[in-house]
């Protein structure tokens, strides 16, 4: 450790014995730390004035041995600023698995920031607990909780706290994923992450935007990585950022040995005997396909029933945490987590001659592929084979989600395909369209002279656009509540209005168009004043002023690359409103706007045939990453949608 002296400053003892290796930290403290030099870092509040607190100390010692146990010890020292940041860290929670893990909290200290002195060397209060469990989405799990409060902390002290976590019981022999973000989103003073392995051992290591070289060392059959750097500013955030392309943000992805097939191999060991059909279920899933003309109409149907008509809960007790319940289980008491519920789905396709496979992913998306750990999944899906190649992508939790459909979270994310004998299928998801994710809003009637609207309210959706609507409509739907959604939809629309024969959709019928329809009548559409008439117009305009603003505020070169689907989403919304004025008026027609550059594009038509004025707003969005540099383009292409800033539109009798 000597070697990192002079980058650490005053931080770190010198112990020469144990230059290489990582230091046993206990309750009696961290041996390579000098605690009283370490507050001395202590700041100035002024020279902070926009943050709560400040990281003195981010530190990270970890000892993985090649079957994937181990330890992890991390501490955070604080230095809290504001009443703020006493609210966060005033109280405090650690969680870990108790069938598999071993926690010790080694201390919480409360030190004044001004002298150094001890205000409090430990918690005044203490309760362990297993995990609470929500009534509305129920987790299941072995997570143990230790919940803490601190005494005397108040602006001004310092937090210092240290915990350790031991891995006696890995999921998967040999796996373990770690992550360290060396950036936070505060200031700090020194971060610091050491990983010691046995000699001869190299994990998987992912270095993201370092601006400094690591330091290694061996010696006693151990090899010690460490990452250690000084006075890391705060990284502003900035709209519309792409982080994963920045080169701002430093931070470390590590992994174990573990290949895609030793996951698929396990998981498929784990499984293997979860496929059996009592003939229970076989005589329900007859009456579930009854009427079925097709394979595929077969496969719908048992989709729906796994999807709405079994309960999800979380299971992630012991092993059940990964290996599946059988299909009788699931059956018998009618719920399941994701891969009970995949996996019943999957039995049932089989058995009607169906090819299909469990898929691992994260829920989040993202890729990872280059890291492989069963810590990079958290969720579970069935993928069915479809006739001309390619897959059909279930989400059997997913109660809402057509045939066919992906989730937004996970389209373009990576996933592992397991096949019987354990070989795994590395795939990504597909992503829709932006075309394919529209929502088309359509507003169409007369205008009396009074300034009264009648006419109807429509809205349709598609893709990823579909799933507030089908939400909406996915309870049972009382006459009560049809009354108040009308009279809200209508009064939304405008002032004073009165709704009647709404139509809607079942949410859970997944071959319905997602659709909704209103009547609206007496609807305060415009304002009279003498014989001209202002007319409001129901949909927002161009304008994105404030984020425009705040872009063109900053004085700084920006930092990040530009997330394009941040701008405007990838989808493709079109509203139109259609109005019939009075005899004898004509519109006062604001300036049509387009614009279109690679950040999306945009369209603003305003028309009057006859006595028929039309407004249609149209916004197709892209994704993509674009450099930084092309931050004046971005700026312009708002600044061209916010030409049609109309919220009113005037209405006047034609001259003769």
């Amino acid at each position: 450790m000597r070697a990192h002296l002079p980058l650490l400053g005053l931080l770190l003892a010198a112990a020469a014995p144990a230059a290489a290796q990582a230091p046993v930290i206990t309750e009696q403290g961290d041996p390579s730390v000098r605690s009283d030099t370490l507050y001395r870092l202590a700041v100035d509040p002024a020279d902070y004035p926009e943050e709560s607190y400040v990281v003195l100390l981010d530190d990270g010692v970890v000892r993985r041995e090649a079957d994937g146990t181990g330890s992890v010890t991390y501490r955070s020292v604080i230095q809290l600023l504001t009443d703020d940041a006493v609210e966060d860290f005033g109280e405090m929670s650690f969680g870990w698995d108790r069938k598999r893990e071993r926690f010790r909290l080694n201390w919480v200290r409360v030190i004044d920031a001004r002298t150094g002195a001890v205000i409090s060397d430990k918690p005044v209060h203490e309760q362990e607990s297993l995990a609470e469990v929500s009534l509305s989405s129920p987790v299941y799990t072995d997570q143990q909780n230790r919940r803490v409060s601190l005494g005397g902390v108040a602006a001004g002290t310092i937090v210092d706290y240290s915990y350790t976590t031991e891995t006696v019981e890995p999921v998967l022999a040999g796996d373990f994923t770690q992550t360290w973000g060396i950036h936070m989103g505060v200031p700090v003073r020194r971060s610091r992450y050491i990983l010691d392995v046995p000699a001869g051992y190299a994990p998987r290591i992912q270095e993201h935007n370092l601006t400094f070289r690591r330091m290694e060392q061996e010696r006693g059959g151990r090899h010690v990585y460490t990452w250690a750097a000084r006075d890391l500013p705060k990284i502003e955030p900035e709209p519309f950022a792409a982080t994963d392309s920045n080169q701002v943000y430093m931070g470390l992805d590590i992994a174990g040995r573990t290949e895609w097939a030793d996951v698929t191999r396990w998981y498929a060991g784990l499984s293997a005997d979860r496929y059996a059909l009592t003939p229970e279920i076989e005589a329900r899933v007859a009456e579930v396909v009854r009427g079925a003309q097709t394979l595929e109409d077969s496969l719908r149907a048992v989709h729906r029933w796994v999807a709405q008509d079994f309960r999800y809960v979380s299971l992630s007790l012991g092993i059940g945490g990964y290996q599946p319940r059988t299909p009788e289980e699931v059956f018998r008491t009618q719920y399941g987590d994701c891969k009970d519920k995949a996996t019943l789905f999957i039995a049932i396709a089989r058995r009607f001659g169906a090819t299909a496979y469990p898929v691992l992913l994260n829920s989040y998306g993202g890729d990872g592929r280059d890291m492989p750990s069963a810590g990079l999944f958290n969720h579970m899906i069935a993928a069915v084979q479809q006739p001309g190649g390619g897959y059909t992508y279930l989400d059997l939790t997913a109660e809402i989600i057509p045939w066919g459909e992906i989730s937004p979270s996970y389209q373009g994310g990576f996933g592992l395909i397991v096949h019987p004998d354990g070989t795994p299928e590395e795939i990504t998801f597909p992503r829709n369209e932006p075309s394919a994710n529209r929502l088309l809003t359509e507003v169409a009637g007369e205008l009396a002279a009074d300034g009264t609207f009648t006419g109807s309210f429509t809205r349709t959706a598609h893709g990823s656009m579909q799933y507030s609507l089908r939400n909406a409509f996915s309870s049972t739907i009382t006459p009560r509540d049809r009354q108040e959604l009308t009279r809200n939809l209508a009064q939304n629309l405008f002032e004073g209005a009165r709704g009647d024969s709404v139509e809607i959709f079942d949410g859970k019928d997944l071959r319905a168009q997602p659709r909704m329809r209103l009547w609206v009548s007496n609807g305060r559409a415009a304002r009279t004043s003498g014989g001209t008439l202002v007319l409001s117009v129901p949909f927002a305009n161009g304008s994105m002023e404030e984020v425009l603003t705040e872009l063109q505020a900053r004085t700084e070169p920006r930092r990040f690359d530009i997330d394009v689907a941040q701008v405007m989403g990838p989808m493709e919304v079109v509203n139109e409103y259609r109005v019939t004025l009075p005899e004898g008026y004509r519109a006062r027609l604001p300036q049509n706007v387009t614009a279109e550059s690679v950040f999306g594009r945009y369209s603003a038509e305003f028309t009057q045939e006859g006595r028929e004025l039309r407004v249609v707003r149209r916004l197709w969005g892209r994704r993509g990453t674009e450099s930084r540099e092309r931050l004046p383009e971005l700026i312009s292409f708002l600044r061209e949608m916010g030409r049609d800033d109309s919220v009113f539109i005037i209405v006047e009798p034609a001259a003769d």
